[in-house]
C-alpha cells in the first residue's frame, strides 16, 4: 500500500508555522487593503494614466485596492491549504513512529 507519507516531521511541522504566519499577515493585509489604508498606496499596482486620464479617479484607485485586498484573500486561503497538508503530514509522521514495521 503507498504511504501518503511525503515529508519528515520538521519540515512538516515548519509548514505549519510558516502557515500560521502567513494566513495571519495576509487576512490581516487583505484586511487594510479592503479598508483603503492610505499607508499601502506604495503598494497599489497604477499608473499616471490611472489617475489623469480618469473622470472619477478615487473610484479606479479604489477598485485597484479591492483587487489587491481579494489577493491577499486568496493567498491567505492556499496558506491555509498548505497548513490542513502539513498538519496531515505531522499526523502521518505520528503514526508511523507508532507502527512496527
Amino acid at each position: 500500500m503507498p504511504s501518503l507519507l511525503f515529508c519528515g516531521p520538521k519540515m512538516a511541522a515548519c509548514g505549519i508555522v510558516i502557515s500560521i504566519w502567513g494566513v495571519i499577515m495576509l487576512a490581516m493585509l487583505g484586511i487594510f487593503f479592503s479598508a483603503k489604508s492610505a499607508v499601502l498606496i506604495e503598494d497599489v499596482p497604477f499608473t499616471e494614466d490611472d489617475i489623469h486620464n480618469d473622470k472619477n479617479p478615487p473610484q479606479n484607485i479604489y477598485s485597484l485596492y479591492n483587487q489587491v485586498g481579494i489577493n491577499c484573500f486568496i493567498a491567505a486561503a492556499v496558506y491555509v491549504v498548505v497548513g490542513a497538508i502539513s498538519l496531515c503530514q505531522v499526523r502521518l509522521n505520528k503514526r508511523q513512529e507508532y507502527m512496527v514495521t
